[in-house]
């Protein structure tokens, strides 16, 4: 019998068209294989997750960027076709915050964790996440939001090189304008440079104190806080391996206890008063050791599914015991235990793991994802590679044209000149 109510479905929301996200699938398949009824709100179009056996059903995405109320007419929408209040469980940083400000405006049609209707967007976005964790005395790197061109220039160089700069609310960055999330800048032109793209961003460019990365470094928390605040399910991370490497997403993780991460993480969300799933980065400096916090997500972690405990109990479970009224159940932490997304680590995919693993793509008893998954990969990385062939191929020299020879005079010509 599932510790879950299976009388209650589960509606998953994703605005971003990215087809590789790993953690919509693991939420598929841990409500899924609990026996949750499960309807996914994303782009089908050559995703990997509508081939899964746990899929109910998929719905048609907002497109990105859309209102909140085009957002609220989609989930009516679903809500209509399911016909029965649902968990809704938003998966990336666009959705939760939408689904965040329209709370009252979703129930009683879904069923969400109760707290401050702006909270989700102060922690979301970096520039106020600085203020937050001063006010929680957590340690955070030195961030300066410039003003002006000239002062981004004079920021870059007061905070020394090089440096992070980040956009602070980075789901609203345009596709295709080449602007990432987060880069390092190495000089202060180049800082300058980022300044005069805010309008094109969306969002105010943030310059932070640059904390290199190093073994042992890097570090993640995932968890639920309940209806009382408590901290469940989820627990401490070493990433081990990321990509991009140094500074992108968990590529392999490891259940690692961390009194310290987990310390500070419980005393942020519980000033807070946050309710929910979350995802805390941290990284440690290498001069002092204090773990500072990079990130703070509104929602599931991509790779939440390494948290899954002795009774099995991971935050995207805790989230619909707790919000159907189950008591959660205690379980121990596997510490050890690995999380692999095989397309970005192939060979650590490979290896024994002692403490045992589980793959983000592929899984004995729901194949389809991951097949699917490496047909699109090849497709990808075929596609980039040609790309960069086409844009480092020579440019072939223009051909020389000879000059046409000037015709000769007539006889006629001759005769008269």
């Amino acid at each position: 019998m599932s510790l879950l109510d299976t009388r209650v479905p589960a509606v998953l929301l994703r605005i971003d068209r990215n087809p590789f996200h790993h953690g919509t699938l693991g939420a598929v398949r841990s409500l899924g294989r609990a026996g949750v009824e499960v309807h996914v709100v994303a782009d089908a179009a050559g995703s990997p997750v509508h081939r899964s056996r746990y899929v109910c059903r998929m719905h048609p995405p907002p497109h990105p960027g859309a209102s909140a109320q085009e957002i609220l007419a989609v989930l009516r929408r679903v809500a209509d076709r399911v016909a029965r209040p649902a968990v809704l469980v938003p998966l990336d940083d666009a959705s939760a915050l939408a689904v965040s400000r329209l709370r009252d405006d979703l129930t009683p049609s879904y069923l969400l964790p109760r707290m401050p209707g702006t909270l989700p967007e102060r922690v979301a976005d970096k520039a106020e996440l600085a203020a937050v964790c001063a006010s929680a005395d957590v340690p955070h790197p030195v961030t300066l939001v410039p003003d002006g061109p000239e002062r981004a220039a004079e920021d870059a160089r007061r905070l020394g090189l090089p440096l992070v700069a980040k956009w602070s609310r980075p789901w609203l960055l345009p596709a295709g304008s080449g602007l990432r999330s987060t880069r390092l800048v190495r000089s202060a032109q180049q800082a300058r440079e980022l300044y005069l793209r805010t309008g094109e961003a969306g969002s105010r460019l943030l310059l932070q104190a640059y904390l290199p990365p190093g073994e042992d470094r890097d570090w993640f928390f995932h968890g639920y806080a309940d209806r009382s605040g408590a901290v469940r399910a989820g627990g401490p991370g070493r990433k081990q391996l990321s990509w991009p490497r140094g500074a992108g997403l968990t590529a392999v993780g490891r259940w690692t206890p961390n009194p310290e991460v987990r310390a500070l993480a419980e005393r942020l969300v519980g000033e807070l008063g946050y309710r929910g799933v979350f995802d805390l980065d941290f990284r440690r400096c290498g001069t002092t050791g204090r773990y500072h916090l990079l990130d703070f997500n509104p929602r599931p972690g991509a790779q939440f599914r390494l948290f899954a405990d002795s009774a099995g109990l991971d935050v995207v479970r805790a989230l619909h015991l707790d919000l159907t009224g189950r008591e959660l159940p205690d379980g121990d932490p596997v510490a050890g235990r690995a999380f692999v997304v095989e397309n970005y680590a192939p060979f650590a995919a490979l290896r024994t793991a002692p403490g045992g693993r589980e793959l983000a793509w592929y899984a004995r008893d729901d194949r389809g994802p991951g097949w699917a998954m490496w047909a699109l990969w090849c497709r990808h990385v075929s596609g980039r590679l040609r790309e960069r062939l086409a844009a480092t191929a020579p440019v072939p020299a223009p051909r020389a044209i000879p000059r046409a020879a000037s015709p000769s005079l007539t006889d006629n010509e001759k005769a008269s000149s």
